[in-house]
């Protein structure tokens, strides 16, 4: 708390409430009066999230900002809240881009708009719940409620295949949690009664139980990253959810599997981790070059920048499993920066489907020559998909690459020949969508962005740039964190 306010609580239930308010304002007739409101929301629920970062004490790896209540009592079930150095830059990322999707969605969506924004605001809440959770029951409620939203935002807002996305999505997802929760129940009754994450974090485990508690926890993690195998869910989840449902699942959904790696597996079961970590790694380097291919063949640009998105996030398991500074380091910067980036590229073709209503890459060209501002932050977050220096992609690759040199010198050769492929995907498809002669009555009747979209184009560019020429305000706030988590890791709970 600072002055007496619960800032954690403030970030989770302000845009719930606001979200419910929302709602009550009916139908469509009241659609002015929604979208007011929820910009209200997602505005004051990110200001709640500065003091967070600026008041931060970069100095320990100690849980701040805690808030601890009774719940169930009879259960010892805690309303316990908490950020570190790692958490506290993932619920100032989330509650940064709610905001930007009710801009986004302000004039596209015209059919139940308050419904629409309520799902963002709500999800917002709950995402941020998934962040500060120290108490299992309520990480594990934050993290299926999370579902509920997003499950609706495609099935009624998305394309034309929506409700076998949204199932397929839901079903995935949802499988692997219940792993999940019987590995808390299994902590829970070994601990002897405790629900308590960073309890769970100093007991010891016997070896057997660690392997299955890991695979328990890796079916839900890596469902929601997603690594390869269990990844096929998201290309059709990108593809029918609508523009702002996209940028969110790219944005923010794909970071909450990640953290669950280095909140529970790492920490919780150390001695399995390092155990499984060569499986981890190779599956995290086929996902960079299998996915990396399949992008290559991809006629579809929101299907292309989906699977850029998983290969991305093989970046980050792999900076993970490689137990040094530089990869962890590097991996959380890739996280953010993924965000970032993913989230202007679903952004940048969102403006196009909105005046061409087709994603199919042979469908334009030459759009420089009748959207030249357009194509401007399109280059510019093509070139930060593909880790240019000077923007916010190169640095969390760099570092990933530079850690994995001191583990490995062919896993860091072949994560840097591998880069080839996403400059070969991206490029692609900038060439055929921005340059070249309009060779379509349609491109030919494009209009530049709006002040609208300049404003959302241009936050993101800043982004973009700013963490890529100045990375450190992001690293030097977790680097004791991920210091004091590397150290708990290396040592055996055996």
């Amino acid at each position: 708390m600072i002055f007496g306010f619960p800032l954690l609580s403030l970030s989770i239930w302000l845009p719930i409430i606001f979200g419910l308010l929302v709602l009550a304002t009916g139908n469509d007739r009241n659609a002015p009066l929604a979208r007011v409101v929820a910009m209200i929301g997602a505005i004051l629920g990110f200001l709640v999230t500065i003091p967070l970062y600026l008041d931060f004490d970069k100095m320990t790896s100690a849980m701040q900002f805690v808030e601890l209540s009774e719940w169930i009592p009879h259960f010892n079930v805690h309303y316990h809240l908490g950020v570190d150095g790692i958490s506290v830059l993932f619920v100032i990322l989330n509650s940064f881009f709610t905001p930007l999707v009710v801009i986004a969605g302000w004039k596209i969506i015209e059919k139940r708009v308050a419904q629409y924004l309520a799902g963002f605001l709500i999800m917002s809440g709950l995402v941020n719940g998934v962040f500060a959770s120290l108490d299992a029951v309520l990480f594990y409620v934050f993290w299926e409620a999370m579902l509920i939203p997003m499950f609706i935002i495609i099935g009624v807002w998305g394309g034309p295949n929506r409700v076998y996305a949204a199932i397929k999505f839901f079903l995935y997802t949802f499988f692997g949690s219940v792993l999940m929760l019987i590995a808390l129940l299994y902590l829970y009754v070994q601990s002897g009664g405790s629900f308590s994450i960073l309890e769970y974090h100093r007991m010891p485990i016997p070896m057997t139980a660690q392997i299955l508690i890991f695979v328990a926890f890796f079916m839900a993690f890596a469902v929601k990253v997603p690594m390869f195998p269990v990844h096929t869910w998201l290309p059709d989840a990108h593809v029918e959810a609508p523009t702002g449902g996209s940028v969110i699942l790219a944005a923010i959904m794909l970071k909450v599997g990640a953290y669950g790696f280095i909140r529970f597996s790492m920490p919780i079961v150390p001695d399995a981790s390092h155990y499984l970590a060569g499986w981890m790694i190779a599956l995290s380097l086929i996902a960079v070059v299998y996915i990396g291919l399949v992008a290559l063949t991809q006629t579809d640009m929101k299907k292309l920048v989906a699977y850029s998105s998983i290969s991305h996030m093989g970046f980050v398991t792999l900076g993970f499993f490689i137990f040094n500074a530089y990869g962890m380091e590097g991996a959380l910067v890739q996280m953010i920066s993924h965000g970032f980036v993913s989230g202007a590229l679903f952004l940048c073709i969102g403006v196009l489907y909105d005046r061409m209503h087709t994603r199919n890459i042979a469908d334009y060209g030459g759009v420089a020559s009748k959207m030249p501002m357009f194509s401007a932050f399109f280059v510019l977050f093509a070139m930060g998909n593909v880790g240019l220096p000077g923007t916010s992609g190169f640095v969390g690759e760099f570092m990933v690459i530079m850690g994995t040199v001191n583990v490995n010198f062919w896993y860091a050769f072949a994560l840097a020949s591998i880069l080839i492929f996403g400059a070969a995907y991206t490029l692609w498809m900038v060439k055929r969508v921005v340059f070249g002669a309009v060779a379509n009555p349609h491109v030919e009747a494009l209009t530049d962005i709006t002040f609208r979209e300049k404003l959302l184009l241009g936050i993101l560019a800043l982004t973009v740039l700013g963490m890529g020429l100045y990375p450190l305000p992001f690293t030097e706030i977790m680097h004791t964190s991920v210091n004091d988590l590397l150290v708990h890791v290396a040592r055996s709970k055996l």
